[in-house]
């Protein structure tokens, strides 16, 4: 069965770093595209980055763009997010998710395609 666990959350200040890393098993890893999604409190779930099968296109929400950074390593298994320069408004639950194609990021996620997650706060 698929699992997706995410881990490197924490508590930052505005204008920190944080990584998050995200292990894949329980499906054929390099056959899908990845993204990170992301809950903050009350709130509904939001897309934040995502990463083609091959590693090589990525894409991201308007409101990190240039400021966070996606990338895989298929010969491990994993998923990456780099957050640079964080806000406020970054707060939230942040989960990976198995993508249902190689080469196309939906936003439109099987029951257990995304994981648990790993909050990140970020506050002065």
């Amino acid at each position: 069965q698929v699992q997706l666990v995410a881990s490197g959350g924490g508590l930052a200040q505005p204008g920190g770093s944080l990584r998050l890393s995200c292990a894949a098993s329980g499906f054929t890893f390099n056959d899908h595209a990845m993204s990170w999604v992301r809950q903050a409190p009350g709130q509904g779930l939001e897309w934040v980055a995502g990463v083609y099968a091959s590693g090589t296109d990525k894409y991201y929400v308007d409101s990190v763009r240039g400021r966070f950074t996606v990338w895989r390593d298929n010969a491990k298994n994993m998923l990456y997010l780099h957050m640079n320069n964080l806000k406020p408004e970054d707060t939230a639950l942040y989960r990976c998710a198995k993508e249902k194609y190689p080469f196309a990021i939906g936003f439109d996620y099987n029951d257990g395609d995304v994981g648990q997650g790993t909050q990140v706060t970020v506050s002065s």
